[in-house]
């Protein structure tokens, strides 16, 4: 039996999400089936993030342990094959050792979060960036976000669904750059609360648009309540970037 450690690139938009669902298509799904047509086995996936309905990726990490003998081209081609023509792609599918764990072994993930500043709508980005089209002050959001950065109780950024057992996480990264018309999110931390990303870029957005204080984030962080939060930005700007293991 080989463990097999894929990255993956999808569209988020034709999906329920990452994980399998009683009705609609999910990632998970398209990807067992066409491990299943390629190898002839029942496999189960484990990724490193279960991603919302609509959120994209540029490179998801999952895993799956495989008992027919192959190699990593193979197993990339074959699978890339039999997804087309959905928007899902094999970025490359490595061997890994049977204690690796897309999940558990995870130290670190990095999402993007995109908003089209602009007045007119888009046209070549719907559904792959929020549109925004009122000004933005990026120095005030950039103030409000520095409040986040650091161990904190998130509860005020987490939503009610939420299954982790502690509030408590740790922001690495909280970074706003503008690229043009887009603002560009980078944020980075070991694990997230679900929802916590997009609450944290609403939340921003008040900033940008001057319906907030800076501060007002700190005490919006403090009062552990997401009712004192802002709103839940869209998925449609969300990208998992990346996922580190060492």
């Amino acid at each position: 039996m080989t463990r097999w450690k894929l990255t993956i690139e999808h569209d988020g938009r034709p999906y329920v999400g990452w994980q399998r669902q009683a009705t609609g298509k999910s990632v998970q799904q398209e990807i067992e089936e066409a491990i299943g047509k390629f190898s002839g086995e029942t496999v189960r996936l484990h990724a490193a993030g279960r991603t919302d309905a609509g959120v994209h990726a540029l490179g998801q990490v999952a895993h799956f342990d495989l008992a027919r003998p192959t190699d990593g081209k193979v197993v990339r081609e074959a699978l890339n094959a039999y997804l087309r023509p959905q928007p899902i792609s094999i970025l490359s599918a490595e061997q890994v050792g049977p204690h690796f764990h897309a999940r558990m072994s995870a130290r670190r993930r990095r999402y993007r979060y995109i908003v089209l500043n602009r007045e007119a709508r888009p046209s070549l980005d719907i559904g792959r960036a929020w549109h925004v089209p009122y000004r933005l002050n990026i120095a005030a959001m950039g103030e409000g976000a520095s409040h986040l950065i650091g161990q904190h109780d998130f509860t005020s950024f987490r939503a009610s669904e939420c299954q982790a057992k502690s509030p408590i996480k740790t922001l690495d990264r909280l970074d706003i750059a503008s690229d043009d018309a887009n603002l560009v999110f980078e944020v980075s931390a070991r694990s997230f609360l679900h929802h916590q990303v997009r609450n944290m870029i609403g939340t921003l957005i008040l900033v940008g648009r001057g319906r907030w204080q800076p501060e007002q984030v700190a005490q919006a962080l403090a009062a552990r309540d997401r009712r004192a939060a802002g709103p839940t930005a869209p998925p449609d700007g969300l990208y998992l970037v990346g996922v580190d293991y060492a």
